[in-house]
């Protein structure tokens, strides 16, 4: 038994933070109709409204991906650190 006493880590790290952001960042996006609904400039004829959010089911895959490899690599992470 050592009589060190257990130091926590924080739950709010900046890895969590940028994971947090990834997640939220297409919620927002796409809750800010007013930012999106237009139909200039279109893309290859399709309005503005419909080929700015079928970018963001691209980008979401994305960020979700993402936030799920930070997940991953601070879980492997914490369990490294509490091993010691």
């Amino acid at each position: 038994m050592s009589d060190a006493p257990e130091v926590s880590r924080p739950v709010v790290t900046p890895v969590r933070v940028v994971i947090a952001l990834c997640l939220v960042a297409p919620f927002v996006a796409m809750l800010w109709v007013s930012s999106y609904a237009k139909i200039e400039p279109t893309f290859i004829g399709i309005p503005f409204f419909y080929w700015y959010q079928m970018l963001w089911v691209l980008i979401s895959t994305l960020l979700t991906m993402i936030a799920y490899k930070l997940w991953q690599r601070d879980q492997r992470a914490r369990k490294e650190g509490g091993r010691s």
